[in-house]
Formats: structure tokens, C-alpha cells, sequence
């Protein structure tokens, strides 16, 4: 199985409380240790448990692809020195990104191949962005919404987006990041699917209350069928 459901202590929006890539997965501390077993497992990566911004809330607070992790001017100097380890064991970078923006995780949709970045950000930010996750970006929104990573989650093999998300919204974000892209909902209808899980290339963890529906449309929008 490559879609499990779960909760971490009765919060079934999992996307805000971690992020994955193809090498690590990075979750708040408070995860509780059978979800991280379950996570592991699934995505087929270690799990790094720390705090960003003094919060649980590594999904709001950072993005991230294989090649690189960015967080916040936010960040504690013990949080940072932290997750430099990724640098040493998987050769990724890890920046800072000076910026007012704090929430990255709700602001950048991405994969290996390439990111769309909200349109709030400079042009010297996005190049940032670009940098340090080896990727060419866009500018784009979804549903007219700038937060695109609340509204999107993105592996190398597929993408789930807002279902308000236009047609145009989707042909850019499909040239984009090299990847089919699908329209869908979590959660019981929320269309803010990147809150609402955390997914790699191996698989996907979802929130309990996701309906029968909802879960098929999101293994065929991530190509788990």
C-alpha cells in the first residue's frame, strides 16, 4: 500500500507538521513516534524530528526537494545547526532565505525538477529559491490563490492541486515541474490538499478523515495506480 491515513494527536492536517523528499522526510518533534514508524516505512526515508520557528510546524515553515532545504529568518541557531546535518549525510543544501515571508512551506510547490514559487516573493528571493533547490522556478498561483504549496503537493511522478485550480494554473505548473498534473480534494473536501498530507515518489500519508473518493483520486494524481 502506498497511501496510509492517519493523525498526529487528532489532527488530521498532516502537511503542516512535516515535509518529505525523495531522500528525507522532516517532521515537528511532537509526531508522535508509531506515525513516524508508519512514515518510514511508507516513504521509504528517515525521519529528521525538530522544531522550526520554536513550533512543531515544519510543514508551514520550510521547503524542501533532494537538493535542498530552506527555511526561515525565524529559525533558531540550535534549529539551523540542527538540520545542517542534511548537508553531511545527504548533500543537500540548507539556507536561510532572508525574507519577510516566514510560512516557505505555503508559498513554494516543487519537486526534483522544478518549483513554482508565489507571486509575493522578489526576484532576488526566487532566485534564492532556485538556488538552493537546483531548480529553475515560475511565478504562479492556484485557484488565484499565492499560496501554492498549501494548495498543491508535488512528487517527481505527480502533482495534486487546489480543485478550483484553472486550466492555465495547471499547464504551468505541469511544464513546470515535469510532472501530470490533477485537481482534487483531502480531508473531506478541503482543496488546500498540501496541509492536508505529507508524499514522496513512494507514497503518501493523508489525513484520517480523506474519504474513499478523495484517497483514489489522489493515488491516481501522484501515480500510485
Amino acid at each position: 500500500m502506498q497511501i496510509a491515513q492517519t493523525n498526529f494527536h487528532g489532527d488530521h492536517n498532516l502537511g503542516l507538521f512535516g515535509k518529505s523528499s525523495d531522500k528525507v522526510c522532516i517532521l515537528g518533534n511532537f509526531v508522535p513516534d508509531k506515525a513516524v514508524e508508519k512514515i518510514e516505512s511508507l516513504l521509504k526515508v528517515n525521519v529528521l524530528k525538530t522544531n522550526i520557528a520554536n513550533t512543531d510546524l515544519a510543514g508551514i515553515f520550510c521547503c524542501m526537494n533532494s537538493n535542498g532545504l530552506i527555511l526561515p529568518g525565524i529559525v533558531s541557531e540550535r534549529e539551523f545547526a540542527k538540520l545542517k546535518i542534511l548537508k553531511k549525510n545527504y548533500g543537500m543544501n540548507v539556507t536561510v532565505l532572508k525574507t519577510t515571508f516566514t510560512a516557505l512551506g505555503n508559498l513554494v510547490l516543487c519537486n526534483d525538477k522544478g518549483a513554482v514559487v508565489s507571486k509575493i516573493f522578489s526576484k532576488r528571493e526566487k532566485k534564492k529559491i532556485e538556488d538552493c533547490l537546483g531548480v529553475e522556478s515560475e511565478y504562479a498561483s492556484l485557484a488565484e490563490i499565492t499560496t501554492v504549496g498549501s494548495c498543491g503537493v508535488a512528487t517527481n511522478k505527480g502533482c495534486l492541486v487546489h480543485r478550483d485550480a484553472s486550466e492555465e494554473e495547471i499547464k504551468l505548473i505541469e511544464d513546470v515541474l515535469k510532472t501530470p498534473v490533477d485537481i482534487g480534494t483531502a480531508n473531506f473536501g478541503s482543496p488546500f490538499v498540501g496541509s492536508c498530507m505529507i508524499a514522496n515518489s513512494a507514497g503518501a500519508v493523508i489525513g484520517e478523515s480523506t474519504t474513499g473518493p478523495e484517497v483514489t483520486r489522489i493515488m491516481e494524481a501522484l501515480s500510485f495506480l
